[in-house]
């Protein structure tokens, strides 16, 4: 699994880099846009954004039938511009570009082995594009 490349997700925010970078990490937006699809939700998460610090949000399905923690733990973190944590074995980074046209914000993450790789692409860039509806509606 180490030898395979990381998956890499963007968009383009209407949203300055402190506003994306805040809406990304603190927990009372997370839980506003941190699911894949609308039959799930993110009643919680917490977020101690340092090296070392615990990141956890907790995903389930509205109707009850399964959920899960993510967690992850920082590896690396530079303020109001990126991160990387490590979360079961696996790596993921997050950076933010201002552009012209608000903030550009790319994820790579290391694949998992039990999903196809488009899946796993398509789940996390659904969930970045509830990050993005949220963050330029509020």
């Amino acid at each position: 699994m180490a030898n395979q490349e990381k998956i890499t997700i963007c968009a383009l925010v209407s949203a300055d880099r402190q506003k994306a970078w805040d809406y990304y990490t603190l927990p009372e937006h997370v839980t506003k846009w941190n699911f894949a699809d609308p039959s799930w939700h993110c009643p919680s998460a917490s977020n101690d954004l340092t090296v070392g610090g615990r990141y956890v949000a907790r995903m389930e399905a509205k109707d009850g039938s399964f959920g899960f923690d993510f967690e992850a733990v920082y590896t690396a973190i530079a303020p109001g511009e990126s991160f990387t944590y490590e979360f079961g074995g696996r790596y993921a980074s997050m950076h933010l570009t201002e552009t012209d046209g608000g903030t550009e914000i790319t994820v790579a993450f290391d694949p998992e082995t039990e999903n196809p790789v488009d899946l796993q692409q398509a789940g996390w860039q659904a969930i970045l594009n509830n990050f993005k509806s949220y963050t330029e509606q509020h």
